[in-house]
């Protein structure tokens, strides 16, 4: 309700999948708070985007579903183990699978930082052409330096034919103290959401 009354935009009030009480509690928040974007956050598989898309049913046109899937080479080999061409579809399902659910969609390529510059156009360009109205691209181990992060951000906007038709959104860790620096940086780049 604070954050409501502080005028946050967007509350991503939890990962609905994880736990009874996380889906309790963001589709409480769904239900109770008016205001702000409600989102639940998913990893790009079907029982977690059912789960937040039930979960912030409550929030109405105010509901947005974060899909995430990492990019990142390191990643894809020993997390995944999953080549490009498998993530960008995996993607593109989970893209359309949430916005069967509501129209507000996020897609994160988590590692984004690490991932390689072409690859990540071709996944962003892949979610918003899927649906996505929002791309977040994730600094997820705290690597990236203003200069990096920026470039990065640069890169999207320069390289993605379609990068006009989502907002791009940055989520940076502080591993290195330059969370806000990098943020600071992907704004002046193009950015236009930080989390």
């Amino acid at each position: 309700r604070q954050l409501a009354r502080l005028k946050v935009d967007v509350i991503e009030a939890g990962f609905p999948v994880s736990s009874d009480g996380d889906f309790g509690a963001v589709q409480a928040i769904a239900r109770e708070i008016k205001g702000p974007i409600i989102a639940g956050l998913a990893r790009c598989v079907s029982k977690d985007i059912d789960a937040a898309g039930a979960a912030v049913k409550p929030a109405g046109k105010r509901a947005r579903i974060h899909v995430f899937l990492a990019t990142s080479k390191i990643h894809r080999e020993f997390k995944l183990r999953m080549g490009k061409e498998e993530i960008i579809q995996r993607a593109i399902e989970s893209v359309k699978r949430a916005k069967g659910y509501c129209d507000n969609i996020e897609f994160s390529p988590e590692d984004a930082a690490r991932t390689e510059p072409d690859f990540l156009c071709r996944v962003v360009e892949a979610a918003i052409a899927a649906g996505a109205t929002t791309v977040n691209i994730p600094d997820t181990v705290g690597y990236a330096t203003p200069a990096h992060f920026g470039g990065v951000i640069k890169n999207l906007v320069n390289r993605v034919p379609n990068i006009d038709r989502a907002v791009i959104s940055v989520h940076c860790h502080n591993d290195l103290g330059l969370a806000v620096a990098n943020s600071l940086s992907a704004v002046e780049n193009g950015a236009g959401q930080i989390e």
